[in-house]
Formats: C-alpha cells, sequence, structure tokens
C-alpha cells in the first residue's frame, strides 16, 4: 500500500491523514490507490464541490422537479394561482392535501416539493405578516416578505447539521408597490414574473406562457390561460376534482369554489 522506501513514522502519519479525511467525508477508501473520489461533496450541505456546486440544494431543486405543477400569473387587475393536486389513490381525500395558502388578506401563495417543508415556510411567513402587522400598524410589502423568507431558506445552505427546503414557492399579491408575483428557490433565489411556474412541468407552462400571456389581461382569461398551460404540461386531462384557482386582487384573496372552478373548466 506504501512505498517500503518510507519510514516506518511516514506511512503511519500518511494512514492517519487519509483516515480522518475519510471520516469526514471528503474521500471514498479506495483499496486499490487510496485516492480521492470527490463523491464526498454531496455529504454536507455548506462544502463547495471543486466545480463551485452545492449538491444539496441542487437535490432539493430536483424535489421540486417531482412535484406536481403550479402556475400563476399577473393580469389586470392583480395575480391568479393554479395548482393540481395530484392524488395517488381514489382513496385519499382531496380536502386533506393543502397546495394553496392565504398569508395575508393581499397576500396567496403555492407550493411545489416536499409539502412538509412548504408548511413550514407558510407558517413562517404568516407570523412575519402578523408581526409587521401588529408592529407598524400595516400590512407588510410583499417584496419584503419574500426576501425575509429567502433569507431564511438561504440559512439553511450555509451551516452544517441542516438541510435545504425541498420545496419552491409562488407568492403572489398586491400592495401599495403594485402587483407581484415571485418564484423561490430552495437556495433562497427569487425572481419576479410577469406569468410563472414550478414544479414537474414548468419548463412547458413557461414556453406556453411565452407565446400567449399579455398585459392587462382580464381576470377570465388569465385564469383560461393559466388552465391551458396547466393542461398542456400533463399526460394526462385535468382532473377536475384536484384543480384548486386563487384570486389575489384589490379586494383581498379569494379562494374560488368548486362550482366556480368547475364553470372554468367546462371553458376549456
Amino acid at each position: 500500500m506504501f512505498s517500503r522506501r518510507r519510514s516506518h513514522h511516514q506511512c503511519r502519519a500518511e494512514a492517519v491523514l487519509v483516515f480522518s479525511r475519510l471520516i469526514r467525508g471528503r474521500y471514498r477508501f479506495d483499496c486499490d490507490n487510496m485516492q480521492p473520489s470527490g463523491r464526498g461533496y454531496d455529504h454536507g450541505v455548506s462544502t463547495f464541490s471543486p466545480d463551485g456546486r452545492l449538491y444539496q440544494v441542487e437535490y432539493a431543486r430536483e424535489s421540486v422537479k417531482r412535484g406536481t405543477t403550479t402556475v400563476g400569473l399577473k393580469y389586470r387587475d392583480g395575480v391568479v394561482l393554479i395548482v393540481d393536486k395530484r392524488i395517488s389513490s381514489k382513496l385519499v381525500i382531496t380536502d386533506s392535501i393543502e397546495k394553496m395558502y392565504q398569508i395575508d388578506d393581499h397576500i396567496g401563495m403555492t407550493t411545489s416539493g416536499l409539502i412538509a417543508d412548504a408548511r413550514q415556510l407558510v407558517d413562517r411567513a404568516r407570523v412575519q405578516s402578523q408581526v409587521n402587522r401588529m408592529t407598524y400598524g400595516d400590512s407588510i410589502a410583499i417584496t419584503t416578505l419574500v426576501k425575509k423568507m429567502c433569507d431564511y431558506m438561504q440559512s439553511f445552505t450555509q451551516y452544517g447539521g441542516a438541510r435545504p427546503f425541498g420545496t419552491a414557492l409562488l407568492i403572489g399579491g398586491i400592495d401599495g408597490e403594485g402587483i407581484h408575483l415571485f418564484e423561490t428557490d430552495p437556495s433562497g433565489a427569487y425572481q419576479s414574473y410577469q406569468a410563472g411556474a414550478i414544479g414537474r412541468g414548468r419548463s412547458t407552462v413557461i414556453d406556453h406562457f411565452e407565446g400567449k400571456w399579455k398585459k392587462n389581461m382580464t381576470l377570465n382569461a388569465a385564469i383560461k390561460l393559466g388552465l391551458e398551460a396547466l393542461q398542456e404540461s400533463l399526460e394526462d386531462d385535468l382532473n377536475r376534482n384536484t384543480v384548486e384557482i386563487a384570486v389575489v386582487n384589490s379586494s383581498g384573496y379569494d379562494k374560488l369554489d368548486r362550482d366556480s372552478t368547475l364553470k372554468h373548466l367546462d371553458k376549456l
């Protein structure tokens, strides 16, 4: 294993060094030559690979890509959010699955990825909104809330002993600065969109929106476009019982009831 020309102490020191690196996850034990493999960089969230990647963050993004598709788009007076709650069994009660949340009177949020992780972020967003209201006597600005949430998500990519959130968020609403639609990433990054999507069918939905989304759309036109994009991203037809629609405008957050949702689905 070691050269015979080396002293006993040199061989022992080298063996201790390699073993310590093995314990830290930086080397994989190779009985032939004990060379570093590079696979250890995905063991810790705070360790960069030699090519500048954080593998645990990338794995969290893969969790989002496995989630059901969620779409959001701006229209003339606000934002439309649409989710498809895919269920794996007819025995599952659809209403027991939550993917659409009201954060405040003027903010709605949808998720894709790990639902348990999403609940933690939803609860934190609600608390931030109420803290702002109690402290300043006013509703929180949407951009401020998004920044606070993304700062929190980013902190789980920087320290050991934790993992990134395996979920992405679409946050939409209206405030004194205008109409907003934000998409967040497990890394803590965020971007503002006119129309966006998260989940398994994101690329298909974005392609559809790029060709057909227009400014100053009516509410009905925006809902129809969102449902069409969602339908195109699926291999099967939309399940009429698992689609939910929410609208956020100057009147506040409003989740459409089942009859209103079915009427929009009938127009496809």
